[in-house]
């Protein structure tokens, strides 16, 4: 090939790891597509400069900012307001956009950026690149209708969806979760795509293998995880009081894996919490695929990679979707419940007593996952087709 592809990457990565893990797995398909393809990710993920990225990616580390509420954003670990931090971060998204000079823009969940802040970043782009493409990539569910309508208009983002954007993926099926019908999606010049869902497609570990290195003892086992672990802690506290209360009722041994973004505080209270209970936390699994796969049971928060990789797996779980701000976990679980792929416990129902009784009564389980559905898992490799298509470059058959 005679020249190389510059291709950007905005992951914004409030909470958890989702949309890092999810960029990262498109951005690994493009550069197996398309090695000599350079990919400069915006990411600020606390996790961003720990994750392993592949050859011909690197990242720019915002500074991190959370949610607290629709459309309202704090610093996560500066003491900076909050307007400061944005304008802070809406300029060096423009220097370091202008300066590397993309002839693709992906644009991950918020087509203006948070509160806005990629605007002056689009505009300058449009401007002083006029030929490079701007992608959207959307998830399958962003939250309530109304909540995300409203946040959208105040943002900006629906405008410019419409004066900057060419294409949009979305990382999801029509026949599941109508994303374009949902969220008032506008017409662009190149289309709105349905891709699948994106999935980790790494080759899974033999489950006596992963069981003998993670050092799990024989019989039924557990998994639990909430993800980057930001906000499981309440999930995680509750289990290991369930497990308490169950006694010599708990006939199975349990995985905690806590997070890599759990404060220590909050790992070493849940280390004395689990003394004396057949339960083994560790910070995170480095194989978490494995984990899913070899586990009898998986405990889970609601998030999309998550669910993605029960699905694909089609593994028993017991999914307790997040309280909020935003409704996206709680209503994607309700979503795939009633296709009898996952079992829910809302989190508003969460206790003890209750959590104990449906761990014992899902491993005796036995009518679900439903084992006739056909999800599409195709999402990365149809994603990197629509973007490298843009760039003149289809590699992938187009199967949809």
């Amino acid at each position: 090939m005679g020249s190389t592809w510059r291709i950007a990457i905005y992951c914004q990565d409030s909470l958890g790891l989702g949309h890092l893990r999810r960029n990262t797995i498109i951005g690994r398909q493009l550069l197996e597509a398309c090695p000599e393809a350079d990919i400069l990710l915006f990411t600020d993920s606390p996790a961003g400069p720990f994750f392993q990225l592949p050859d011909g990616m690197d990242h720019v580390k915002l500074p991190s900012i959370r949610k607290v509420d629709a459309g309202q954003w704090q610093s996560t670990r500066l003491q900076i307001e909050t307007a400061e931090l944005l304008e802070w971060r809406s300029a060096l998204l423009q220097k370091t956009l202008l300066h590397y000079q993309p002839d693709l823009f992906l644009v991950d969940h918020m087509p203006a950026g948070a509160v806005g802040e990629l605007l002056p970043a689009l505009e300058a782009l449009k401007q002083a690149r006029p030929d490079c493409f701007m992608v959207l990539g959307l998830r399958d569910i962003l939250g309530a209708k109304d909540v995300i309508a409203r946040t959208w208009q105040s943002d900006g983002a629906y405008e410019a969806l419409g004066r900057y954007y060419h294409r949009a993926l979305i990382y999801g099926d029509p026949w599941v979760f109508n994303t374009c019908e949902a969220y008032c999606l506008p017409t662009l010049s190149y289309g709105i795509h349905y891709c699948g869902y994106v999935v980790n497609r790494a080759r899974v570990q033999p489950a006596d293998k992963f069981r003998q290195c993670a050092g799990i003892p024989a019989g039924r086992f557990v998994y639990v995880s909430a993800g980057g672990g930001a906000d499981g802690d309440s999930l995680m506290r509750t289990y290991l009081q369930a497990i308490r209360l169950l006694g010599t009722r708990a006939g199975f041994s349990t995985l905690m894996a806590v997070g890599i973004n759990a404060p220590r505080a909050v790992f070493r209270e849940l280390e004395a919490m689990a003394e004396g209970l057949p339960v083994e936390i560790v910070p995170s699994v480095s194989d978490g695929l494995s984990a899913i796969a070899a586990a009898d049971l998986v405990v889970c928060m609601a998030g999309y990679n998550t669910v993605s990789e029960l699905l694909s797996l089609g593994k028993k779980s017991l999914v307790i979707p997040r309280a909020g701000p935003s409704a996206e976990q709680r209503m994607r679980a309700g979503l795939f419940a009633r296709k009898a792929l996952i079992d829910v416990l809302d989190p508003d129902d969460l206790s003890p007593e209750i959590l104990a009784e449906r761990l014992v009564a899902d491993l005796e389980r036995n009518d679900y996952p439903a084992r006739d559905e056909a999800m599409d898992m195709c999402g990365a490799n149809r994603a990197a087709d629509r973007i490298l298509e843009l760039l003149g470059q289809v590699v992938y058959a187009d199967t949809a």
